[in-house]
């Protein structure tokens, strides 16, 4: 088998999100290949028209239930375990793909003996072939066999591990096996599937359709997703000591852990979030204090941050209280006056 692409579901059928995704999948140009599409113990009809898939393309179409809800890494991890193809694409189910996506992968992975192939993708909100806007997902200085500086680039700008082909042999043997019943798994464990690799390479084509609408994992901002997302970062971190190169990436590992542990949470929650609790903002600050005790002085933090945020990350670190307080004024004043975001 050359090929298994895994699918994670949990009540996509609605809107006919599940069968756009489908048919794309069903479509692919290769030949060899399965689509293993892993129910996340649905309430909808996902189960139901899945097998309707099964039935019509037998060859083609896996499709295991599962008996409760475990979220996307559960059903990723389970998707790995039955795979049989040298390579592996995961999708999600809302989304859907160009029709010779991978034999584009896969072919380049073939002429350059690469065991990582990813691509761009575009932002679309309809179902539809036309490319809408495109997002780059990797760089030529990230192309090649894998050294530290090409490593440090791919921890910092990985792109979606969704738009890529891996070796199934490697995801096995390195036990690249998601944590489970989370939200942001992908964001757990991305690195180590990037830097753990030999060669990468890159087709800088939008081969993949990212859908966007508002039952998104990042659309939705609660206290209990966004303590996803910093189990996450804290995964990340631990997950690259216990594979051996923490300290060879360090300074890039941090930068992504106060990106998704600390900005990207907090700033979302206070902004966004319903009932805001002072007692989970000083959680999130003394999280990041905890793990990056010096994130002040991380180059990419310097570089890359802007002067209102770094203001707001340290008003939040030495008063939760007066961050919380200036910070919502900040938002409501935007808001009354019509700034955009």
């Amino acid at each position: 088998m050359k090929l298994s692409i895994i699918v994670p579901v949990y009540n996509m059928v609605a809107d006919g999100k599940l069968s756009f995704c489908m048919d794309s999948l069903v479509n692919q140009t290769i030949d060899d290949y399965e689509i293993i599409a892993v129910d996340d113990c649905s309430s909808d009809d996902s189960v139901k028209l899945l097998k309707q898939y099964e039935e019509r393309f037998p060859d083609k179409v896996k499709v295991i239930e599962s008996s409760e809800n475990g979220r996307q890494g559960t059903a990723k991890n389970k998707g790995i375990r039955a795979a049989t193809g040298e390579w592996i694409g995961f999708i999600d189910s809302d989304d859907w793909i160009a029709p010779n996506m991978y034999e584009k992968l896969i072919k380049r992975a073939e002429e350059t003996g690469a065991d990582v192939v990813g691509c761009d993708y575009s932002l679309v909100n309809t179902h539809t072939f036309k490319i809408g806007e495109v997002v780059p997902n990797s760089r030529d200085a990230q192309v090649g066999v894998l050294d530290t500086e090409k490593r440090k680039s791919l921890v910092l700008d990985g792109g979606s591990l969704c738009v890529k082909i891996y070796k199934r042999e490697r995801i096995v043997s390195d036990e690249l096996f998601f944590p489970e019943k989370i939200f942001y798994e992908d964001n757990a464990i991305g690195n180590s599937y990037l830097v753990g690799a030999s060669h990468f390479e890159y087709v800088k084509e939008p081969l993949y359709y990212y859908y966007q609408h508002d039952t998104s994992t990042i659309h939705t901002v609660t206290q209990s997703r966004c303590k996803d997302r910093m189990t996450a970062a804290k995964f990340m971190i631990d997950d690259a000591k216990k594979r051996g190169y923490y300290e060879e990436l360090k300074e890039e590992l941090d930068y992504k852990f106060i990106m998704l542990y600390f900005l990207n949470t907090m700033f979302s929650y206070v902004r966004e979030g319903k009932h805001v609790k002072l007692s989970f903002v000083k959680e999130i600050a003394k999280g990041l204090i905890d793990t990056v005790p010096d994130y002040n002085n991380n180059k990419y933090y310097l570089k890359r941050i802007s002067a209102e945020e770094k203001k707001y990350t340290d008003m939040s670190v030495k008063s939760p209280l007066r961050f919380l307080i200036t910070y919502k004024l900040h938002w409501a004043y935007r808001h009354l006056k019509g700034i955009g975001r």
